[in-house]
């Protein structure tokens, strides 16, 4: 175990220093040497979190301290804000008050929703292409005393439904609806453009160079994986491992791959909003599911942590939408592992001859919960699953002896009163 944890946190360093290696270097790398200028595109996808929020706002400071650019634009496809109101309220103040323009651009087949919409809506010369959304705002993020006008008025009709770019230019939202990229960033102020003939039809070109970033290796991983999808299934993949590991001898890989879903699990919940309740319900279904993977057979409790990971698994995230194949995928996949693959993998690894279990028959041990007929021993301070006939019940605190072992049950009797003697049993088990 200890190798594997070594292996592991050297594989995270490294990576963490390859990113560190390969991230784009602030300033000397982005310098314009365009006497007609240079316009920073900043691609933004997915939620809107702190990983985005950095990202921007350091372009911004970069773009703002280097000579020759003329603008940054916000090249924008994204569900919604999951960072506080506040902060949210900080970020698109800041972008407002940049001393170069800052605007966003949604594109065909994006959308910008929720809080997403908002900030489309506050950046002064923000544009739309045909077949992109925005709207479905619902209760305003930013505060009405710092933003009264936003969402007032025509606007108001994005707060519960998406609109197309041409209503949204119609309703006063964005100030351009154009059909592609260049042709909008000719419409910005402080870019140059040039006519010219393509294939003898006349077209303009753009003298101002575009530049394009997106978040470090290491930024877009932490931004991914805070993402409800991938959040929802490290934590279903990290619950299913561990509990692998814990009923196998040993430690292994999988204990390792478990945690560090577990850990990165860990770290979207942190970034998502999400429901305790439901992440309860989630952990105890892994509780109920442990039961019967100890029994080797799937029974009540292997139902009641389907129906816990069920409800837990619809609610989960609060105001984010987790993708219904995600959904699915988890929901089929735990109950494929917990149902079928892990009590067959516990049978199997604990029915093999090499494990030799035979000393335990004729052992004795202590009745933890009352046998009646099915119930828990002690032996040798391990806890099992016991089973004995219906007619000698065993009490809390009985003596119990084993007489056989059925699958990662034991079938015990009391010392005295026995329904049957445990020397049959013994040679009855052996001889099958």
């Amino acid at each position: 175990m200890r190798r594997l944890a070594k292996r592991f946190l050297a594989t995270a360093i490294c990576l963490a220093a390859a990113a560190v290696v390969l991230a784009p270097s602030v300033g000397a790398a982005n310098r314009c040497s365009n006497p007609a200028g240079c316009l920073r595109v900043l691609r933004v996808s997915g939620l809107i979190d702190p990983i985005v929020v950095d990202f921007v706002e350091r372009s911004v400071i970069e773009v703002e301290a280097t000579e020759g650019y003329v603008g940054v634009v916000l090249e924008l496809d994204s569900d919604g804000v999951v960072v506080s109101d506040a902060e949210f309220e900080r970020f698109v103040t800041r972008l407002r008050s940049a001393t170069v323009p800052v605007s966003a651009w949604v594109g065909t087949g994006s959308r910008a929703l929720g809080g997403a919409a908002e900030l489309v809506v506050s950046l002064p010369h923000s544009a739309m292409a045909a077949g992109s959304v925005i709207g479905d705002v619902g209760e305003q993020r930013l505060s009405i005393a710092a933003y009264p006008d936003e969402l007032r008025g025509s606007g108001a009709e994005i707060r519960d439904r998406a609109v197309s770019a041409g209503r949204a230019k119609d309703l006063g939202l964005v100030e351009f609806a154009v059909p592609t990229f260049p042709q909008y960033l000719a419409l910005l102020d402080g870019v140059t453009t040039h006519a010219t003939t393509v294939k003898g039809k006349p077209t303009t070109k753009l003298d101002t160079s575009v530049v394009f970033s997106k978040p470090d290796l290491f930024a877009q991983l932490l931004h991914t994986v805070a993402s409800p999808a991938v959040t929802y299934l490290l934590l279903a993949v990290g619950i299913g491992l561990l509990l692998f590991e814990f009923f196998t001898a040993g430690v292994g890989i999988a204990g390792v791959i478990g945690a560090a879903s577990a850990l990165g699990a860990g770290y979207g919940l942190g970034v998502l909003p999400f429901r305790t309740w439901a992440l309860v319900a989630l952990l105890l279904g892994g509780v109920a599911f442990a039961v019967d993977i100890q029994a080797g057979i799937p029974r009540f409790w292997t139902a009641v942590g389907s129906v816990l990971w069920m409800v837990g698994s619809f609610g989960l995230f609060d105001g984010v939408h987790l993708p219904y194949p995600a959904l699915a995928t988890g929901l089929i996949g735990m109950a494929i592992a917990m149902v079928s693959g892990m009590p067959a993998m516990v049978r199997a690894r604990f029915g093999t001859p090499t494990i030799g279990r035979d000393w335990m028959i004729g052992e004795l041990g202590t009745v933890v919960g009352a046998v009646a007929p099915d119930g828990v021993v002690e032996i040798r301070g391990a806890t099992w699953r016991a089973r004995t006939n219906r007619a000698t019940p065993l009490a809390a605190g009985d003596a119990a002896r084993v007489v056989a072992i059925d699958g990662l049950t034991l079938e015990v009797e009391p010392l005295d009163g026995a329904a049957i003697d445990y020397r049959e049993r013994r040679g009855t088990a052996r001889s099958s």
